[in-house]
Protein backbone atom coordinates (compact mmCIF):
# COMPACT_ATOMS: atom_id res chain seq x y z
CA UNK A 1 0.00 0.00 0.00
CA UNK A 2 1.50 3.21 -1.12
CA UNK A 3 2.38 6.02 1.82
CA UNK A 4 0.86 9.68 1.35
CA UNK A 5 3.00 12.64 1.67
CA UNK A 6 1.33 15.93 1.62
CA UNK A 7 3.26 18.57 -1.11
CA UNK A 8 4.28 20.88 1.98
CA UNK A 9 5.95 18.00 3.56
CA UNK A 10 7.81 16.86 0.55
CA UNK A 11 8.95 20.72 -0.07
CA UNK A 12 10.03 21.33 3.47
CA UNK A 13 12.02 17.29 3.18
CA UNK A 14 13.53 18.55 -0.01
CA UNK A 15 14.28 22.30 2.12
CA UNK A 16 16.35 20.89 4.77
CA UNK A 17 17.94 18.35 2.55
CA UNK A 18 19.48 21.11 -0.34
CA UNK A 19 20.27 23.66 2.75
CA UNK A 20 22.26 20.98 4.61
CA UNK A 21 23.99 20.45 1.80
CA UNK A 22 24.98 23.78 1.11
CA UNK A 23 25.61 25.05 4.68
CA UNK A 24 28.44 21.70 4.63
CA UNK A 25 30.55 24.03 1.70
CA UNK A 26 32.95 27.22 2.90
CA UNK A 27 31.45 30.53 2.62
CA UNK A 28 31.82 32.57 -0.16
CA UNK A 29 31.98 36.70 -0.93
CA UNK A 30 31.36 38.74 -3.83
CA UNK A 31 31.29 42.40 -3.52
CA UNK A 32 31.84 45.84 -5.07
CA UNK A 33 34.77 48.25 -5.51
CA UNK A 34 35.21 50.84 -7.07
CA UNK A 35 37.05 49.50 -9.94
CA UNK A 36 34.64 46.63 -10.35
CA UNK A 37 33.72 43.45 -8.84
CA UNK A 38 35.40 40.99 -6.24
CA UNK A 39 35.03 37.11 -5.77
CA UNK A 40 36.92 35.33 -2.73
CA UNK A 41 36.43 31.68 -1.96
CA UNK A 42 38.72 29.85 -0.13
CA UNK A 43 39.51 26.85 -2.66
CA UNK A 44 42.54 24.44 -2.13
CA UNK A 45 42.17 23.25 -5.61
CA UNK A 46 43.79 24.86 -8.78
CA UNK A 47 41.63 23.43 -11.48
CA UNK A 48 38.43 22.70 -10.14
CA UNK A 49 36.92 26.45 -9.89
CA UNK A 50 33.61 27.88 -7.57
CA UNK A 51 34.39 31.16 -9.93
CA UNK A 52 34.27 31.19 -13.50
CA UNK A 53 33.82 33.50 -16.35
CA UNK A 54 30.00 33.21 -18.16
CA UNK A 55 30.28 36.36 -20.69
CA UNK A 56 32.38 39.20 -21.82
CA UNK A 57 30.97 41.48 -18.56
CA UNK A 58 28.94 38.46 -16.24
CA UNK A 59 30.54 36.15 -13.65
CA UNK A 60 29.70 32.96 -11.91
CA UNK A 61 30.08 31.67 -8.34
CA UNK A 62 28.72 29.01 -6.96
CA UNK A 63 28.93 26.35 -3.37
CA UNK A 64 27.56 23.41 -2.72
CA UNK A 65 27.91 20.00 -4.73
CA UNK A 66 30.84 20.29 -7.76
CA UNK A 67 29.04 18.40 -10.25
CA UNK A 68 25.95 19.95 -10.08
CA UNK A 69 26.79 23.74 -10.54
CA UNK A 70 29.52 22.97 -12.71
CA UNK A 71 27.24 21.57 -15.35
CA UNK A 72 24.79 24.53 -14.72
CA UNK A 73 27.69 26.79 -15.45
CA UNK A 74 28.52 25.02 -19.06
CA UNK A 75 24.61 25.22 -19.22
CA UNK A 76 25.29 28.90 -18.59
CA UNK A 77 27.45 29.46 -20.97
CA UNK A 78 25.57 28.07 -23.63
CA UNK A 79 22.35 29.89 -22.60
CA UNK A 80 24.91 33.37 -23.20
CA UNK A 81 26.20 32.09 -26.07
CA UNK A 82 23.48 31.33 -28.02
CA UNK A 83 21.88 34.54 -26.78
CA UNK A 84 24.51 36.79 -28.16
CA UNK A 85 24.86 34.71 -31.33
CA UNK A 86 21.01 35.22 -32.30
CA UNK A 87 20.00 38.56 -31.04
CA UNK A 88 22.88 40.90 -29.78
CA UNK A 89 25.75 40.77 -27.23
CA UNK A 90 24.79 43.42 -25.40
CA UNK A 91 21.25 40.87 -24.83
CA UNK A 92 23.04 38.91 -22.83
CA UNK A 93 22.61 40.53 -19.18
CA UNK A 94 22.99 38.87 -15.37
CA UNK A 95 19.68 39.69 -15.15
CA UNK A 96 18.40 37.31 -18.05
CA UNK A 97 20.85 34.48 -16.48
CA UNK A 98 19.90 34.91 -13.41
CA UNK A 99 16.03 34.23 -14.17
CA UNK A 100 16.98 31.45 -16.56
CA UNK A 101 19.14 30.01 -13.61
CA UNK A 102 15.86 30.03 -11.55
CA UNK A 103 13.78 28.88 -13.69
CA UNK A 104 15.89 25.51 -14.03
CA UNK A 105 16.57 25.16 -10.11
CA UNK A 106 12.40 25.78 -9.52
CA UNK A 107 11.40 22.94 -12.24
CA UNK A 108 13.93 20.66 -10.09
CA UNK A 109 12.71 21.40 -6.96
CA UNK A 110 9.10 20.99 -8.12
CA UNK A 111 9.61 17.64 -9.89
CA UNK A 112 7.78 14.67 -7.48
CA UNK A 113 10.77 12.74 -7.77
CA UNK A 114 14.52 13.15 -7.79
CA UNK A 115 16.43 15.36 -5.21
CA UNK A 116 16.95 19.17 -5.44
CA UNK A 117 20.46 20.40 -6.41
CA UNK A 118 22.49 21.25 -3.37
CA UNK A 119 23.63 24.42 -5.00
CA UNK A 120 23.53 28.20 -4.39
CA UNK A 121 24.43 30.42 -7.22
CA UNK A 122 25.64 34.19 -7.42
CA UNK A 123 26.00 36.00 -10.86
CA UNK A 124 27.50 38.96 -11.12
CA UNK A 125 27.49 42.00 -13.90
CA UNK A 126 29.69 45.09 -14.02
CA UNK A 127 28.65 48.05 -15.62
CA UNK A 128 30.34 50.90 -17.08
CA UNK A 129 29.72 52.71 -13.71
CA UNK A 130 29.49 51.63 -10.24
CA UNK A 131 25.65 52.14 -10.26
CA UNK A 132 25.37 49.87 -13.53
CA UNK A 133 26.86 46.96 -11.30
CA UNK A 134 24.62 43.65 -10.60
CA UNK A 135 25.04 40.83 -8.11
CA UNK A 136 22.49 38.04 -8.30
CA UNK A 137 21.78 35.57 -5.74
CA UNK A 138 19.94 32.25 -6.84
CA UNK A 139 19.06 29.49 -4.21
CA UNK A 140 18.03 26.00 -4.49
CA UNK A 141 14.05 26.43 -5.30
CA UNK A 142 14.85 29.12 -8.04
CA UNK A 143 14.33 32.17 -5.48
CA UNK A 144 16.00 34.96 -7.05
CA UNK A 145 17.34 37.83 -5.07
CA UNK A 146 19.18 41.26 -5.97
CA UNK A 147 21.89 41.96 -3.78
CA UNK A 148 23.37 45.69 -3.86
CA UNK A 149 26.46 45.89 -2.70
CA UNK A 150 27.68 42.54 -1.50
CA UNK A 151 26.50 39.36 -0.81
CA UNK A 152 28.01 36.16 0.72
CA UNK A 153 26.87 32.77 0.53
CA UNK A 154 27.25 29.01 1.41
CA UNK A 155 28.38 27.72 4.78
CA UNK A 156 27.26 30.37 7.80
CA UNK A 157 26.47 32.71 4.88
CA UNK A 158 24.11 34.82 7.49
CA UNK A 159 27.16 35.65 10.18
CA UNK A 160 30.02 36.43 6.94
CA UNK A 161 27.29 38.94 5.81
CA UNK A 162 27.01 40.84 9.30
CA UNK A 163 30.94 41.14 9.45
CA UNK A 164 31.06 42.19 5.82
CA UNK A 165 28.90 44.86 6.19
CA UNK A 166 30.53 45.98 9.45
CA UNK A 167 33.73 46.17 6.99
CA UNK A 168 31.77 47.64 3.45
CA UNK A 169 31.94 50.73 1.98
CA UNK A 170 31.13 52.54 -0.94
CA UNK A 171 34.46 53.47 -3.72
CA UNK A 172 36.74 50.73 -1.78
CA UNK A 173 40.24 50.68 -3.35
CA UNK A 174 41.04 46.42 -4.64
CA UNK A 175 43.47 46.38 -1.55
CA UNK A 176 40.41 47.18 0.68
CA UNK A 177 37.84 45.21 -1.22
CA UNK A 178 39.86 42.24 -0.20
CA UNK A 179 41.06 42.99 3.10
CA UNK A 180 37.00 43.57 4.00
CA UNK A 181 36.27 39.76 2.70
CA UNK A 182 39.56 38.28 3.98
CA UNK A 183 38.22 39.67 7.31
CA UNK A 184 34.38 38.53 6.99
CA UNK A 185 35.59 34.73 5.60
CA UNK A 186 38.27 34.30 8.67
CA UNK A 187 35.63 34.79 10.91
CA UNK A 188 33.71 31.91 9.16
CA UNK A 189 36.95 29.67 8.85
CA UNK A 190 37.82 30.39 12.78
CA UNK A 191 33.83 28.75 13.85
CA UNK A 192 34.15 25.88 11.26
CA UNK A 193 37.80 25.21 11.69
CA UNK A 194 37.30 24.96 16.01
CA UNK A 195 36.35 21.16 15.38
CA UNK A 196 39.02 20.56 13.66
CA UNK A 197 41.98 21.44 15.51
CA UNK A 198 42.12 25.33 14.63
CA UNK A 199 41.38 28.37 12.02
CA UNK A 200 43.06 27.94 8.99
CA UNK A 201 44.74 31.05 8.01
CA UNK A 202 43.53 32.42 4.53
CA UNK A 203 46.67 32.84 2.02
CA UNK A 204 46.97 32.69 -1.54
CA UNK A 205 47.49 29.03 -1.70
CA UNK A 206 44.24 28.09 -0.36
CA UNK A 207 42.40 31.30 -2.25
CA UNK A 208 40.38 31.62 -5.96
CA UNK A 209 40.27 35.07 -6.07
CA UNK A 210 38.58 36.83 -9.25
CA UNK A 211 37.56 40.52 -10.22
CA UNK A 212 35.43 41.71 -13.26
CA UNK A 213 37.87 44.70 -14.00
CA UNK A 214 35.34 47.52 -15.16
CA UNK A 215 38.74 49.18 -17.07
CA UNK A 216 38.74 46.67 -19.55
CA UNK A 217 36.77 46.96 -22.71
CA UNK A 218 36.04 43.50 -23.62
CA UNK A 219 36.30 40.20 -21.63
CA UNK A 220 36.24 42.27 -17.51
CA UNK A 221 37.14 38.36 -15.88
CA UNK A 222 40.45 38.10 -14.33
CA UNK A 223 42.22 35.24 -12.05
CA UNK A 224 43.99 36.94 -9.42
CA UNK A 225 46.59 34.05 -8.10
CA UNK A 226 50.40 33.88 -7.41
CA UNK A 227 52.72 36.25 -6.93
CA UNK A 228 50.09 39.20 -7.71
CA UNK A 229 47.50 37.86 -5.16
CA UNK A 230 50.21 36.96 -2.37
CA UNK A 231 51.14 40.83 -2.64
CA UNK A 232 47.73 41.99 -2.66
CA UNK A 233 46.99 40.17 0.76
CA UNK A 234 50.40 41.37 2.27
CA UNK A 235 48.86 45.01 1.66
CA UNK A 236 45.69 44.67 3.00
CA UNK A 237 46.77 43.19 6.35
CA UNK A 238 49.33 46.10 6.56
CA UNK A 239 46.71 48.58 6.30
CA UNK A 240 44.56 47.22 8.35
CA UNK A 241 47.28 46.27 11.07
CA UNK A 242 48.18 50.34 10.37
CA UNK A 243 44.94 51.51 11.18
CA UNK A 244 44.78 49.38 14.04
CA UNK A 245 47.41 51.25 15.36
CA UNK A 246 46.26 54.55 14.71
CA UNK A 247 42.71 54.07 16.39
CA UNK A 248 45.13 52.72 19.55
CA UNK A 249 46.90 55.84 20.05
CA UNK A 250 43.84 58.00 19.30
CA UNK A 251 42.32 56.03 22.28
CA UNK A 252 45.20 56.62 24.46
CA UNK A 253 44.70 58.99 27.37
CA UNK A 254 47.45 61.31 27.59
CA UNK A 255 48.21 61.97 31.35
CA UNK A 256 47.17 65.00 32.81
CA UNK A 257 49.51 68.00 33.01
CA UNK A 258 50.32 69.14 36.79
CA UNK A 259 48.29 72.28 37.78
CA UNK A 260 50.08 75.28 37.52
CA UNK A 261 50.99 77.03 40.89
CA UNK A 262 48.43 79.91 42.60
CA UNK A 263 48.98 83.35 41.52
CA UNK A 264 49.39 85.89 44.08
CA UNK A 265 49.43 89.93 43.87
CA UNK A 266 52.08 89.95 46.35
CA UNK A 267 55.85 89.62 45.45
CA UNK A 268 57.34 86.67 46.19
CA UNK A 269 59.34 86.45 49.73
CA UNK A 270 62.60 85.32 49.92
CA UNK A 271 65.05 84.24 52.68
CA UNK A 272 65.93 87.39 55.32
CA UNK A 273 68.81 85.76 57.43
CA UNK A 274 72.01 87.25 56.38
CA UNK A 275 74.56 85.09 54.77
CA UNK A 276 71.50 83.69 52.86
CA UNK A 277 71.58 85.44 49.44
CA UNK A 278 69.71 88.75 50.94
CA UNK A 279 71.42 92.18 50.34
CA UNK A 280 72.94 92.92 53.60
CA UNK A 281 71.66 96.19 55.92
Amino acid sequence: MPFYISPEQTMRDKGDYARKGVARSRSSVALQYAGGILMVTPNVSTVLHKISEIYDRIAFAAVGRYNEYEALRKAGVTYADLTGYQFDRGDVTARGLANWYAQVLGGNASEPAGKPYEVEIVVTEVGVQPDDDQIYRITWDGAVTDEPGFVAFGGPADQVSAALKERFSDNMSLTEALGAALDALAASSGQQGQGNGGQTELTASNLEVAILDRARAHRTFRRLHGPRLAELIAESRAARAQSGQSGGSEGEQQPPEPPDPPKSDEPPIGPSSAGDGSPGK
